[in-house]
């Protein structure tokens, strides 16, 4: 695994892209326990989820299954967040959620890619982090591209695509996302 910057980049056919593929036949055994269970099941969705990604949740954590992902462990979620059915994450590269967030259904976080150049698309997969500050409400059916960051309290409007960072404190919508207004002191 090559890194340039905060740019996961992973080759095929080394030691490195076998270990993503058997992260993610491990999340993909997870997510299928996970997305059987039914919203009335919190406890033991917090349990699943808690398993997918190696880390302790707090009792306030919601999610509505069905939800995807393609790793679990590089996925970092803070205190009372509820994240809405049929969401994708696929965190080759980290995903931080803070505290307080909201997503909605059908939205996805994605890190990962390939490279635009044709002779270069199958060669590796490249990642960047994606950070949800806390306080913030993705709306339903977003889309959310690595190396961005959403500034504290933002809302994305529904089926906004978000290519760049969005400050704190505003409202973004359309493709690409941009900044609608400010909703500061709202």
């Amino acid at each position: 695994m090559s890194t340039r910057n905060d740019e996961v980049r992973i080759a095929r056919r080394t030691a490195e892209s076998r270990a993503m593929v058997a992260d993610t036949m491990r999340a993909m055994g997870l997510t299928a326990a996970l997305n059987r269970l039914t919203f009335e099941e919190g406890e033991e969705i917090r349990r699943q989820v808690a398993a997918l990604t190696d880390q302790a949740l707090d009792e306030q954590f919601r999610l509505i299954p069905p939800f995807f992902t393609t790793c679990g462990q590089n996925l970092r979620i803070g205190r009372n967040v509820f994240i809405n059915q049929n969401c994708t994450i696929y965190d080759l590269a980290p995903v931080s959620i803070g505290d307080d967030v909201l997503i909605g259904p059908n939205v996805s976080l994605i890190t990962d890619g390939h490279p635009v150049a044709p002779s270069l698309r199958t060669a590796y997969v490249v990642a960047k982090p994606i950070t949800v500050e806390r306080g913030v409400w993705i709306a339903a059916g977003a889309i959310v591209i690595g190396g961005v960051t959403i500034g504290e309290n933002s809302v994305v409007a529904a089926g906004s695509v978000v290519t760049k960072d969005v400050p704190a404190n505003t409202l973004v919508g359309g493709n690409p996302a941009r900044v609608i207004r400010s909703i500061e002191g709202e």
